[in-house]
C-alpha cells in the first residue's frame, strides 16, 4: 500500500490558510484548539474526512475505526484531519415501507453535507468513507462538485452468512419471506436463516448496489483499485484506511483534483465494470448523476451502447454464485479488469488518484490459480453485459432492465396494475399474481414517491414463490442490486408527471422485447393519447419538509433523479 504515496509536487496555495492564517484568524484558531488542534497542525493542510458512520445500518457501523485508521495516516503524511458526519438511510432495512422513500433523497443530502461542509471550513483536501448504497454515490458526486484533491474509501463487504451448509446473504431472506408466503418454507426456517444472513459489519454481500458501486468508482480511479472489495472486517482494512489517509495528503501537494479523474473515458469504465460484473440498475441512475455533478456529457443510452460491446465475466450474485468476498480472494478487481483491457473493452489510459493509470493499477494484479468467480475472456457467462436500455410507447424516455439472473428475452403479457409497492406485495403473498402477468407499480418514481422506492420485497417475494422465471414486472420506481428477472426500472417519464405507464389499465398487453430493446404496451397512439388527456395528477403524497422539497425539484431518473 505504500504505492498510494504518490509523487509529491510544488505545494499549491492551500484554502485552508485564509480560515487559518494571519491575526484576524485568531478566534477561529481558539475554537479549534479547544477541539485539540495546536500551532504545528495549524501549519499543515487541513483534510476533511466525511464520515458516513451509524449505528443503523451493518453497512457503515464499522466506520468509526476506519476513520481512526484514516486520520492515523493522514497525521504520517504531514496532514491535519477533522473528521464529520453525514446521515445514512439503509435500503435494506426500510425495504418495503414508507422510509424507502428517504434512501433516494438522501443521496442528495449527503452529498450536500459533504459539500457545505467541506466548503464552510476550507478543507485542503477530503477522504469520504461510504458504506450503505446511497452513500456511495453520494461521496462521489460530493468530490466532483467541489474539485480539491480527495478520494472516496468505501468500507467493504459483509462476510456471507452460513445456513443449511451454504453461504447466504440478505437477497436469501427477502426471497424466503415469498417462499414462506407460498408455504414452502417454515417460520422457524425463516427464522434460523433470518438469524444468520448478516454475520456482522459491512455492506450486503453480493454485486448489489454497494459493490456495484464501489467496484465502478474503483475502475473510475477516484478509489485506490484495491481497496474496495476488502471485506469490512478483513484485518489488511487498517493499512488499507491509513494509506489512503497517506495518499490524500500526497493528492494535495500535487494538486490532483476529482476533474482529472472523472472524465468521460473514466465514465466509460466504471460502466463497461457494471455490465461485465452484472451489476445493478442502480448504478445508471448513481453514474449518470456524478457525471451531471462532473459536467461530463453521459447519456441514458451510453449504457446499453458499452453493455453491448462488454462481456458479463463474473459470476456474482444475485444472478450468480459468487460474493464479494469471493472476488477479493479470486484476485480483486484488477483482474476482471485485466481481462476488460485485454479484451480492448477500457480505456487503460484514464487517471487514477495513485497517480498512475487503471492500466498501470491493473497490472500489478495478482489472479488467484483455480478461481472460478471471474471467467476467461473465452468463455463469459454471456457475450455482452448485465444491462439494458429498453425504450417504447411505455418509456420514451427510457428505463433500465437487468440481463442477468434470467434467460428470457422476449415477454408478453397481461397488466396487472398497482399505484403502490405495499398494494403489489399484498397481491404477489396472496396468491393473486399467475405465470405470464405483467406487474406494473407506479407512482413510485422520483417525483411520484417521492423517492423512488426499491421493489426488492416484491421482486423477491416472485422469485420466492417460484414465479421469477414466468412474470414479469415494470416500475417507474427502482430495484435493489439484490433484484433478478425479467424487470425493468426507472420507465420514465414517471406516472406523476403524465408518463404513458399513467395511461396502463388492468389487463392491458405489455410486450418486453430484449432483442429490440423495446417496451411497449399494445394500445395504437390515439388511444394512447386520449388516455393520457383524461389522465388527472395525484394529489401530492407529502405537502411540506423534505420529501416536499424533493418531490418539487427532483428531475427525471433517465438524467440521473438529481435535484
Amino acid at each position: 500500500m505504500d504505492l498510494y504515496r504518490g509523487t509529491p509536487m510544488t505545494r499549491q496555495p492551500l484554502p485552508s490558510r485564509t480560515l487559518l492564517s494571519g491575526p484576524d484568524r485568531a478566534p477561529a484558531r481558539a475554537m479549534l484548539r479547544a477541539v485539540g488542534l495546536t500551532d504545528e497542525d495549524f501549519e499543515k493542510p487541513l483534510i476533511g474526512v466525511a464520515n458516513t458512520w451509524t449505528e443503523t445500518t451493518p453497512c457503515n457501523a464499522h466506520l468509526r475505526e476506519v476513520a481512526a485508521w484514516v486520520k492515523e495516516g493522514i497525521r504520517e503524511a504531514g496532514g491535519t484531519p477533522l473528521e464529520f458526519n453525514t446521515t445514512v438511510i439503509s435500503d435494506g432495512i426500510t425495504m418495503g415501507t414508507e422510509g424507502m422513500k428517504a434512501s433516494l433523497v438522501s443521496r442528495e443530502l449527503v452529498a450536500d453535507s459533504i459539500e457545505l461542509t467541506a466548503r464552510g471550513y476550507m478543507f485542503d483536501g477530503l477522504v469520504a468513507l461510504s458504506g450503505c448504497d446511497k452513500t456511495i454515490p453520494a461521496t462521489v458526486m460530493a468530490l466532483a462538485r467541489l474539485d480539491r484533491p480527495g478520494l472516496m474509501l468505501y468500507g467493504g463487504s459483509i462476510l456471507p452468512g452460513r445456513y443449511a451448509g451454504r453461504d447466504v446473504t440478505i437477497q436469501d431472506v427477502f426471497e424466503a419471506v415469498g417462499a414462506r408466503a407460498a408455504g414452502r418454507m417454515s417460520d422457524d426456517e425463516l427464522h434460523a436463516l433470518e438469524c444468520a444472513a448478516c454475520p456482522g459489519a459491512g455492506a450486503c454481500g453480493g454485486q448489489f448496489t454497494a459493490n456495484t458501486m464501489a467496484t465502478a468508482f474503483e475502475a473510475m480511479g477516484i478509489s485506490p483499485l484495491g481497496s474496495g472489495t476488502v471485506p469490512a472486517l478483513a484485518e489488511e482494512k487498517a493499512e488499507i484506511a491509513r494509506a489512503c489517509g497517506r495518499l490524500v495528503v500526497a493528492l494535495v501537494e500535487q494538486d490532483l483534483r476529482p476533474s482529472r479523474i472523472i472524465t468521460r473515458p473514466a465514465l466509460e469504465n466504471a460502466i463497461a465494470t457494471v455490465m461485465a460484473s452484472g451489476g445493478s440498475t442502480n448504478a445508471v441512475l448513481h453514474l449518470l448523476a456524478v457525471a451531471r455533478e462532473a459536467g461530463v456529457p453521459l447519456d441514458i443510452d451510453d449504457f446499453d451502447r458499452v453493455s453491448r460491446e462488454t462481456p458479463l465475466l463474473a459470476d456474482l450474485k444475485p444472478g450468480g454464485r459468487y460474493v464479494a468476498r469471493d472476488l477479493h480472494e479470486a484476485g480483486g478487481l484488477g483482474v476482471l479488469l485485466q481481462r476488460l483491457l485485454a479484451a480492448g473493452r477500457l480505456h487503460g489510459d484514464a487517471l487514477t488518484v495513485t497517480g498512475r493509470t487503471i492500466a498501470e493499477e491493473a497490472a500489478a494484479a495478482r489472479e488467484t490459480p483455480g478461481q472460478r468467480v471471474i471467467r476467461p475472456l473465452d468463455v463469459p457467462l454471456k457475450p455482452s453485459g448485465g444491462l439494458a436500455i429498453l425504450h417504447g410507447n411505455l418509456s420514451p424516455e427510457g428505463c433500465v432492465l437487468k440481463l442477468v439472473g434470467h434467460e428470457r428475452t422476449y415477454h408478453r403479457g397481461p397488466a396487472r396494475v398497482f399505484d403502490r409497492e405495499e398494494d403489489a406485495f399484498a397481491a404477489v403473498q396472496a396468491g393473486r399474481i399467475v405465470a405470464g402477468d405483467v406487474v406494473v407499480i407506479r407512482y413510485e418514481g422520483p417525483r411520484g414517491g417521492p423517492g423512488m422506492r426499491e421493489m426488492l420485497g416484491v421482486t423477491a417475494a416472485l422469485n420466492g414463490a417460484g414465479l421469477g422465471e414466468t412474470v414479469a414486472l415494470l416500475t417507474d420506481g427502482r430495484f435493489s442490486g439484490a433484484t433478478h428477472g425479467l424487470m425493468a426500472a426507472h420507465v420514465a417519464p414517471e406516472a406523476a408527471v403524465g408518463g404513458p405507464i399513467a395511461a396502463v389499465r388492468e389487463g392491458d398487453t405489455i410486450v418486453i422485447d430484449l432483442a429490440n430493446r423495446r417496451l411497449d404496451v399494445e394500445l395504437d397512439d390515439a388511444e394512447l393519447a386520449a388516455r393520457l388527456r383524461e389522465w388527472t395528477p395525484p394529489a401530492p403524497r407529502y405537502t411540506r419538509g423534505v420529501f416536499a422539497k424533493y418531490a418539487q425539484t427532483v428531475g427525471s431518473a433517465a438524467k440521473g433523479a438529481v435535484t
